[in-house]
This record gives structure tokens, C-alpha cells and sequence, in this order.
């Protein structure tokens, strides 16, 4: 009875041992080489509340064609990145109030730096803290003139190159657009570039338009094509674009109250794709059959290189 006893014991250790390393083997294929991971922002239609949405909920299709999706879950922890032109008007520096109350009511999973883009340059204020109090002090004027009036783009292009790893990263840009370094027509080069970064490191760039203090920022073709292209970049990186003609509305209150709304019902969606030798960008759409919701997806996603 005995050795019976010893030999049961043995063959359930052995078993055990193999569920462990099935197991581990299952979640090393699951983050494995091949595996995507994006944000997708749910969105209320008709001033609805958005439901908690699950897995089941989801359509993702890749190219038009229907892929299966490998996880869906909630955000948590958050790096948001702050880059606030320094060509604006100083003029902006009266919106810093509703900005500071914007920052410190995020969430503690939620990390804040404060960036000014100068020189083509992101000049770091205050670095990655959930000390959001200590985040919103690093705002000031901005210096507008000078050798701030260069490319936003170039800056922001600087600024993702040096972000932290994570799941979730979005980026506030405040600026006119305005690329005076390359030239805004019929778009900046370096905007395609950002888009192109953003999307392959999964970064919501979210943009707020504010006039800067050039001269040339008061014509109204420039204007209307700057602010066209933070809707582009805004847009093809999953979030949003703010502005109200040429000028600064009265307060971005409003922006802000959106943006938190947005930040707080973001899901990380992941999947298995083949990009091939190289790796390669590739069409996304997320649907819903839920009522009254709808999802902000980046335009592509960049679908890794198969080994």
C-alpha cells in the first residue's frame, strides 16, 4: 500500500510539473513575437454613459478581413505626456488654471510630465510623476519667439523617442501647428513621421490648438491648414483634435472635461498578425453592436516582422 501510495504521489507531482510548464509555455506563446497591442478609447454616443464593455463585445478587423482578438482589457496605469509649445502666445498661460485642475484629478495610476517644444526639441519641465500637484507646477508662459518657432512635429517626434515603455501612453500637444522649419504645405513631412512613430509605439496624440505668436499665424489658409493637420495626426493616432476658428476659445474647460472622459474608458486590445520580413502598417477598424458606443482606433497598426 505503501509503495501504491508512493508511486500515486510521484505521478501526481509529474502531472503537476506538466500543467506548470503548459501553462507558462501558453503565456510565453501569448506575449510572444507577433502579438499587437493598441488602446481603443470607447466613446458615449448622445451624451450616453459608456457600459463596461467585454471581450465578446468586439469586432476587430484587419485589412477588412475579420481577426480574432487574443485579450481585451480596461487600462490602468497611464503615461501622459504634457508638450506645450513654446511659440504660443503668452496669452495661453491664462488657460494654465483649468489645465492644472485638469491634471491633478487624474487618477494615481495615471503618470504626468511637462514638456516645451523648442528648437524642434522637447525640453523636459518636469519628468514622468504621479505627484500630478508636482506635475501641474512645471507650467509657465510660454517664451514664444525666437528659436521656438521651428516644427512642433520635430518635437514631438523627440519626445516619443524618449517616452517609457507601457501598455498605455497618451501625449497633450498645445500648438499652432505651424511647422516654420519644413513648411506646412500640402503637410509637414515630419508629421507623417510622428503619425508613423505614434502608431508603432501605441501613442494617442491628443492636440488642442492655440495661435502662436507669429505674424504668419493670423493668416487664415495657414491656420486652416495646421489645424488640419493636428486633426490628421490627432485622428490617424486614435484620439482627438480641439479648436474653435482662429483663435483661443475662452477656456479649454471643456477639452479637458472630454479628454479625462476618454482617458478613463480606454481598453487594451491585443492580437496575433504576420508582418511579413519586414514588418508592415496594416488597416484597423474596431466595431460594436452596443448601442450608443463607438471606439477612437488609431488609422494602422504596425504589425511586427514574422521570425
Amino acid at each position: 500500500m505503501k509503495k501504491k501510495t508512493l508511486f500515486k504521489g510521484l505521478n501526481l507531482a509529474v502531472c503537476a510539473v506538466a500543467m506548470i510548464l503548459a501553462l507558462s509555455l501558453t503565456s510565453a506563446m501569448a506575449a510572444g513575437p507577433g502579438t499587437v497591442t493598441m488602446t481603443v478609447t470607447a466613446v458615449a454616443k448622445h451624451d450616453a454613459t459608456v457600459p463596461p464593455i467585454k471581450k465578446d463585445d468586439v469586432q476587430l478587423y484587419l485589412n477588412k478581413e475579420r481577426t480574432q482578438i487574443a485579450d481585451w482589457k480596461p487600462g490602468e496605469k497611464l503615461f501622459l505626456a504634457v508638450l506645450i509649445d513654446d511659440s504660443l502666445d503668452s496669452s495661453v498661460a491664462s488657460q494654465w488654471g483649468d489645465l492644472k485642475a485638469f491634471l491633478t484629478s487624474q487618477p494615481a495610476s495615471t503618470y504626468i510630465s511637462v514638456s516645451y517644444a523648442r528648437n524642434g526639441e522637447a525640453m523636459v519641465a518636469q519628468d514622468f510623476t504621479n505627484d500630478h500637484e508636482l506635475a501641474a507646477k512645471a507650467l509657465r508662459i510660454p517664451l514664444g519667439g525666437g528659436g521656438a518657432f521651428s516644427s512642433p512635429y520635430l518635437a514631438l517626434l523627440d519626445l516619443m523617442k524618449r517616452l517609457p515603455a507601457g501598455e498605455r501612453r497618451s501625449i497633450l500637444l498645445f500648438s499652432s501647428g505651424i511647422d516654420y522649419l519644413r513648411g506646412n504645405f500640402p503637410t509637414s513631412p515630419d508629421l507623417t513621421s510622428a503619425i508613423e512613430r505614434a502608431q508603432k509605439q501605441n501613442i494617442n496624440v491628443w492636440s488642442i490648438y492655440s495661435p502662436d505668436a507669429g505674424h504668419r499665424a493670423r493668416g487664415f489658409f495657414l491656420t486652416s491648414q495646421a489645424q488640419s493637420n493636428l486633426s490628421q495626426l490627432s485622428d490617424e493616432t486614435g484620439a482627438e483634435s480641439y479648436y474653435l476658428g482662429a483663435g483661443t476659445p475662452v477656456t479649454f474647460r471643456p477639452y479637458f472635461d472630454e479628454i479625462s472622459a476618454h482617458l478613463s474608458n480606454q481598453y487594451l486590445l491585443s492580437f496575433k498578425g504576420s508582418g511579413g520580413k519586414k514588418g508592415r502598417f496594416e488597416r484597423i477598424r474596431v466595431t460594436t453592436e452596443l448601442q450608443n458606443v463607438e471606439f477612437l482606433t488609431p488609422s494602422n497598426v504596425f504589425v511586427p516582422a514574422s521570425e
